[in-house]
Formats: structure tokens, sequence, C-alpha cells
């Protein structure tokens, strides 16, 4: 069973569809780490263009995902609640794999330095436990 669902994801972050990229939350050390799942559908809006014929998710959309998942970690303090993480950077991004339709997609991120409004989380994304992206993500809290 899911610690949380896509209902009360939408609680804690602001994505809505089509642009909510998690499913659920599996498991939360608030302001430390969570794991996430996506499970890719062929339904998903971006298949139509990434790639005709040749589904694949952009690499882009799995970094967004992973944010989204730190975003959780990280909006989970009680200090935050109610606030918004923004993507302000990304480093040593690798992609292993493709990620298609069909895939649960898993995704951990891990907050390993934060200070005041800005924190890097160490992000890895998984498909049947074999690595298929991983980075560095730079936050920045708003309101």
């Amino acid at each position: 069973m899911s610690l949380y669902t896509a209902k009360e994801i939408m609680d804690i972050i602001p994505h809505r569809y089509p642009f909510l990229l998690i499913d659920t939350i599996e498991e939360l050390e608030p302001g430390e780490r969570a794991l996430g799942k996506k499970c890719v559908s062929v339904n998903e809006p971006f298949f139509q263009g990434h790639f005709p014929g040749n589904p694949v998710m952009p690499g882009v959309l799995i970094m967004e995902a992973l944010a989204q998942v730190g975003a959780v970690a990280i909006l989970s303090k009680p200090e935050f609640k109610g606030h918004t993480a923004y993507f302000a950077g990304i480093d040593k991004a690798r992609f292993r794999q493709k990620v298609v339709p069909g895939d649960v997609l898993m995704l951990e991120t891990t907050i390993v330095k934060a200070k005041g409004p800005i924190g890097v989380g160490k992000a890895v994304a998984t498909v049947n436990d074999k690595k298929v992206a991983e980075a560095e993500l730079t936050f920045a809290i708003g309101q």
C-alpha cells in the first residue's frame, strides 16, 4: 500500500495533469528522502510525438518526475507547507536506458545538502531495479 496517493501528493506540490508525473509516494522521510512511483502508460500525452511508432519517455520528464519526488520530500517539512519547490539546476545527468510504456518507474530523491531555501538532491530512477537515469538536482523554495 502506498504512503501517498496522487490526490495526497497534490496536497503537497502544485503540479496537476498533465504535468503531475508521479502516481504514488511509497516511502518518505520528510526533508530528507522520498521514493515515488510512476506507472508509464501508452496513453501519456507526450507519446503522441515522442516518438510515433516507437514511444520513449523523454529524459527531461524523467528528471522532472525525480524533481517532483524531491519536492514532496522537502515540502513535507512543516516549515515549507504551502510553498513551492522550483527547479534551479541539473548536474551530472545520465540516462542509462529507455523508459517505455508498461514500465514502472521508481523515483528516489535524497536531499544531500540544504541551506536556507536552496538545496541539492541526489536523484535515481530505476525500472526493475536497473538504473535508467540519475542526476544531482538543485532546488529553491519559494512562495
